[in-house]
């Protein structure tokens, strides 16, 4: 993700529960837990998400 976006700020949190979020400015791009069934992204979806997100 540093490697695409220097700027970013990457953190892992240990806690139990499998959280899996991703945010940008205060605004959920990817919630594991908002998904049905709860999923992990898929490869490349999560810089997809984010091109849709910066275009805003």
């Amino acid at each position: 993700m540093k490697s695409v976006y220097s700027d970013a700020i990457v953190e892992k949190v240990a806690k139990n529960g499998g959280i899996f979020l991703v945010e940008i400015d205060g605004e959920t791009v990817f919630s594991k837990q908002s998904l049905n069934p709860p999923r992990f992204p898929e490869a490349g979806e999560i810089n997809e998400l984010i091109k849709k997100f910066k275009k805003f």
